[in-house]
């Protein structure tokens, strides 16, 4: 399983982004199940031009079932608000703290996201011990 961020999301699906050809690649080389957050959907679909086809070739996607879409439910929304408490000294947002908290649930360590920079500094909880994320760029 791998999760997606809204990065590679937004790259894939509007052709201008400086990186649509390098998470075009990244994608077609992918083998596991993605998975991806409301959050992250939401974040996606925000940054994605409206008025570009961009948006009406992520809902196929979403449709298509090229990606699973993973409900937070109480507890999982109660998990993501304490990680955004923990990193607040290196603001996270609520969906980055939803795929750190789908990837704990789920049991993956994998999150295909081309924010380096934040995601190398989460860690995923696994019991006592705390994993960092393989990041998929």
């Amino acid at each position: 399983m791998i999760l997606v961020d809204a990065g590679p999301l937004v790259a894939l699906f509007d052709p201008k982004d400086h990186l649509h050809r390098r998470c075009s690649s990244i994608l077609k080389s992918l083998r596991a199940p993605l998975l991806t957050t409301i959050p992250v959907l939401t974040e996606a679909f925000h940054m994605l031009d409206q008025g570009a086809r961009g948006p009406r070739l992520l809902r196929k996607f979403i449709l298509e079932g090229a990606v699973t879409v993973w409900f937070m439910d109480q507890p999982a929304i109660k998990r993501a608000l304490e990680l955004m408490e923990k990193y607040a000294d290196h603001p996270m947002d609520l969906a980055d703290a939803s795929l750190i908290t789908a990837a704990e649930r789920v049991g993956t360590a994998k999150i295909f996201t081309i924010d380096r920079r934040d995601f190398s500094s989460y860690r995923i909880r696994r019991g006592h011990t705390h994993e960092p994320v393989e990041i998929i760029e």
